[in-house]
């Protein structure tokens, strides 16, 4: 029998190492295994959104990806012939207003760094084989690939281990949802006549979407729509021919593909669980949702699991709170998932219109539409997930007094706090932002569950907010609401 660790991670991409490296910055023990033999040498997720970079700042280490991304500021929505739509990042509410475009190998072996840093090395060629929810404790038996298998027992385990997951159907939990009946074709290289480099660029064409992702200088993820697929049977992967026959009927003039790093087919699925965890066990990423990639939403929907959970857990596992703090997770994320589902999926729709008919009268539409700029900054917001919050969930409250002021209803319950909050380092605690003597009460109250911000801002001054670990408004009130900020605190802590 192994000895006990605070959590198993059962899948070591980019969710699963993101969660590691949370869990250990605040100081829990991780065992995180992987059936693979190695990192994906595959670009696969491309894509790190304003928000999800964010998180990644005040956690500490997002220097190492912006050094290894290129970033990308827009996208522009085109017929062919002329650009219908343009999508702008510029202006967004973000200290990072822009797309960072990198590739999941490279994702991967910055995360991984990370962890070998922290003394956690991913256990490779390891898999999951079963485990048991024992009450107070989780007993796993894992199996390497020479067929030697190991029990070990951890407080709590974590599904990251993608649209397969042992975890989820160890679970039970049914993965409901669909595969579209639609062919899609896949090449990233070295192309030419794509101008500008720093924008995502999709052409709407007759036969079908055809949509360009910078990597680097030169380097582009393209995919296609090819229509209905024919029957189970999985399509041949495209040739460098096949690529540049499509590019040439649906591009806007002048695109050549010189060679390519992957060529692929595939088909989307969109699928979810229902709920996100039973007992010890959880779920995260791409075991509990997966959806098309429109949006390239994917891995950042996972990654901000991994964040919301980890805060979560460390302040259960720490004694700091009482477990019942774990149960917004479930409800948070399901919620969210819901949401990035139904977009990707509405987005997928529009872009594989085959009708003429249907076909004019949403490039007039969307034309029309994006004229006006407050619908390409609200379009741009949803793709940097700046409008992700919870303000349905158990975590969010408001004060006896509304908030004084908006500043871009930032002290909203339940919205993303917009400005950089003050480095905790090590630890997950909530940020008491308001007058000096009120949060230094809070903060002498809750040393363990609360960091004391003052400010003498004019609008922040006149609030009494608290901002969550992972930088969304949990309570906002007026100045004088410290009896009920008190409570807010008092209902979360565990003693």
């Amino acid at each position: 029998m192994a000895g006990n660790v605070n959590v198993i991670i059962s899948g070591a991409g980019p969710v699963g190492m993101t969660l590691a490296n949370e869990l250990t910055r605040y100081g829990i023990s991780v065992r995180i295994v992987d059936k693979a033999a190695e990192r994906t040498d595959k670009s696969k997720a491309l894509v790190l959104w304003s928000r999800t970079l964010e998180l990644f700042d005040h956690a500490g280490y997002v220097a190492d990806f912006l050094s290894a991304g290129m970033q990308a500021h827009g996208a522009n929505i085109s017929n062919g012939k002329e650009i219908m739509a343009r999508i702008s990042l510029d202006d967004i509410d973000s200290i990072y207003p822009y797309a960072l475009m990198i590739p999941q190998n490279e994702t991967e072996r910055i995360l991984e760094e990370h962890l070998a840093k922290r003394g956690v090395t991913v256990g490779r060629n390891i898999t999951l084989e079963s485990f048991i929810d024992q009450g107070t404790q989780v007993q796993a038996v894992l199996r390497k690939t020479s067929g030697e298998t190991e029990t070990v027992t951890a407080d709590w385990l974590i599904g990251c281990d993608g649209a397969h997951s042992v975890v989820r159907h160890g679970l039970g939990f049914t993965f409901d949802g669909t595969t579209q009946p639609s062919d899609w074709l896949l090449a990233d290289g070295h192309f030419t006549g794509l101008d500008p480099q720093d924008r995502l660029h999709i052409f709407w064409h007759k036969e079908g979407i055809l949509a360009f992702f910078p990597i680097v200088q030169g380097r582009w993820r393209v995919v296609a729509d090819v229509g209905v697929a024919e029957g189970s049977t999985h399509r041949a992967d495209p040739t460098l021919e096949e690529i540049q026959s499509i590019l040439t009927q649906r591009g806007s003039g002048g695109i050549v593909i010189k060679d390519a790093y992957w060529l692929a087919a595939f088909r989307i699925n969109e699928r979810k669980v229902s709920q996100y965890n039973r007992g010890r066990a959880f779920l995260a990423g791409d075991a509990a949702h997966i959806h098309s990639p429109a949006g390239g939403q994917g891995m950042n929907t996972g990654m901000q699991d991994a964040f919301n959970l980890a805060w979560k857990l460390s302040l259960v596992i720490g004694g700091v709170c009482k477990p019942s703090l774990l149960d917004s997770y479930s409800l948070e994320r399901s919620a969210v998932g819901d949401r990035v589902l139904s977009n990707a999926g509405r987005m997928t729709e529009v872009a594989i219109m085959r009708n003429p008919i249907a076909q004019g009268l949403r490039n007039a539409v969307v034309k029309f539409a994006f004229g006006f700029p407050q619908l390409s900054h609200a379009a741009a917001n949803t793709l940097a997930e700046l409008d992700i919050g919870y303000p349905n969930s158990p975590l969010t409250v408001k004060g006896a007094h509304h908030p004084a002021g908006t500043k871009g209803d930032k002290t909203k319950p339940g919205k993303r706090w917009s400005d950089r909050l003050p480095m905790d380092a090590g630890k997950a605690r909530f940020t008491a932002i308001g007058p000096a003597d009120a949060v230094a009460t809070l903060a002498a109250k809750f040393p363990r569950l609360v960091l004391a911000a003052p400010t003498t801002d004019k609008v922040d001054g006149k609030n009494l907010t608290l901002v969550r670990p992972d930088g969304y408004v949990g309570f906002a009130g007026s100045a004088a609401d410290a009896a009920g900020a008190e409570a807010y605190l008092a209902a979360l802590a565990a003693q």
